[in-house]
C-alpha cells in the first residue's frame, strides 16, 4: 500500500506529507494513521484538520451508547421483530433457524439433512410467489461479506452447489432468511450487482432532539452482492440540500488502491449530481428509527431504496465513523458531529 501511495501521481510532495503529519500530531496528540486511509495525502486535500483521528473516532459511540440495549440492533432477528411493530418498512423475515430447528410461518421444523433443507427452500419460494430471492444473514456477526448468502429462485434449478453451501453454512448456527429488496431501478442502473444502501448516522442530543449527521451511498463496484467497502465497494457522499451524490467515491486503499472514483466502474455513470431516489423519506426513516432507541444516542443506519420507497435494513451502534468522515469531507467541520463529540467527552469525564 505504501509503495502505491508513493507512486501516486496525485500525491502531495513528500515534504508536504511530512509537514501534514507533524501538524496533525501536534494538533490531536496522536499518531495520524488516518492521514492515509482518508486520502489526505492527495493534492487538494487542504482541510486535513477537519478529519477525525482514529483515536477520537473510536471513543464517541461507546461513550454515548448504553451497552445494555445494543443487543436489539446486534441481533438481526430481534431487530426485525422490534422495529416491525412500529410500521417501519423492512425486508420480511420469511424464515429463521437455530441449528437444525427452523421456524417458518407458524411451523417449527427440524431439518436434519440437505434434502429436507432444499425442500423447505422450495416451499418458501412456492408459497411466496412474489419473492424472487432470499438474503440470508447470520443472526449475530454478519457484516460485510461474512456470514451472508444470496439465494435466487432460479438457483433451485441451476445452482445446486450454492444451495448446499448455504445449508452447510447455516445448519450449525443461527440465521435469518429475508426476502430480497427489489431495488429502485435508478439505483440498480447505477450499481447493478448489490442492494445499495444509504448509511445515515443519527445523534440524540441532551434534550432528546434527534439530528441526522450525514448520509452517504454505499455500493458494490464489482460483482459482489453486498455494498461494503471491505469487499471492494465504495461510499459516495450525499449533498443533504439536494439529495444528489457528490463527486468522489472512496474505497479502502488496501483493497481498491489509491484511485478515487468519479463514476461507477461497471455502469459508467458519473456520481456527481446523481439524484438518490426517496432521499428525504430515507432520511426521515433514519430519524424515526432513532426515536425508538433512545438508549443509543449515536447509531449508523443502513437504508435501502426499494421500488416504492425506503426500507430499513439494519442499525449499527458500534459503527466506525471513518467512512462518514471521509464521504462528508471531514466531520470536524460538521456542527452536529461536534455536538456529539462534545457530549461524548463530557460523559467520559463524568465516568473518570
Amino acid at each position: 500500500m505504501l509503495l502505491e501511495i508513493l507512486r501516486d501521481p496525485d500525491r502531495k510532495s513528500l515534504a508536504r506529507v511530512l509537514y501534514d503529519n507533524l501538524d496533525l500530531l501536534i494538533c490531536y496528540r496522536e499518531i495520524p494513521v488516518h492521514y492515509f486511509s482518508r486520502y489526505l495525502f492527495k493534492k487538494g486535500m487542504n482541510n486535513i484538520r477537519d478529519y477525525v483521528p482514529n483515536g477520537i473516532a473510536m471513543k464517541v459511540a461507546p461513550a454515548l451508547n448504553d451497552a445494555t440495549v445494543k443487543h436489539v440492533l446486534d441481533n438481526k432477528l430481534y431487530f426485525g421483530l422490534y422495529y416491525g411493530q412500529f410500521g417501519i418498512k423492512m425486508p420480511e423475515i420469511l424464515l429463521f433457524n437455530h441449528r437444525d430447528h427452523f421456524v417458518y410461518r407458524d411451523r417449527q421444523l427440524v431439518i436434519s439433512d440437505f434434502d429436507d433443507f432444499r425442500k423447505l427452500i422450495e416451499d418458501v419460494f412456492n408459497e411466496n410467489p412474489d419473492c424472487n430471492g432470499l438474503f440470508i444473514k447470520k443472526t449475530y456477526s454478519s457484516s460485510s461479506w461474512r456470514n451472508i448468502y444470496s439465494l435466487l429462485r432460479s438457483d433451485l434449478e441451476s445452482n445446486d452447489k450454492l444451495i448446499r453451501d448455504v445449508y452447510s453454512g447455516v445448519k450449525d448456527s443461527a440465521f435469518i432468511f429475508q426476502e430480497k429488496v427489489k431495488q429502485h431501478p435508478d439505483l440498480k442502473r447505477l450499481s447493478p450487482t448489490s442492494l445499495n444502501t444509504i448509511r445515515f448516522d443519527t445523534f440524540i442530543d441532551d434534550d432528546g432532539r434527534i439530528e441526522v449527521i450525514s448520509g452517504f451511498l454505499k455500493m458494490s463496484t464489482n460483482e459482489a452482492v453486498v455494498d461494503s467497502v471491505v469487499t471492494g465497494g465504495c461510499g459516495v457522499g450525499i449533498d443533504a440540500a439536494t439529495g444528489t451524490l457528490k463527486r468522489n467515491g472512496y474505497s479502502k486503499i488496501k483493497i481498491s488502491g489509491v484511485g478515487v472514483l468519479t463514476e461507477h466502474p461497471l455502469s459508467g455513470i458519473s456520481f456527481e449530481g446523481f439524484p438518490v431516489p426517496y432521499y428525504r423519506e430515507a432520511r426521515e426513516m433514519a430519524a424515526k428509527a432513532a426515536s425508538f432507541m433512545p438508549g443509543l444516542r449515536l447509531v449508523g443506519w443502513d437504508i435501502g431504496i426499494g421500488e416504492t420507497g425506503p426500507v430499513l435494513i439494519e442499525g449499527n451502534s458500534d459503527y466506525g465513523i471513518n467512512s462518514n468522515d471521509m464521504a462528508y469531507g471531514g466531520y470536524m467541520s460538521n456542527d452536529i458531529f461536534r455536538k456529539a463529540l462534545s457530549a461524548a467527552l463530557k460523559r467520559q469525564k463524568r465516568r473518570a
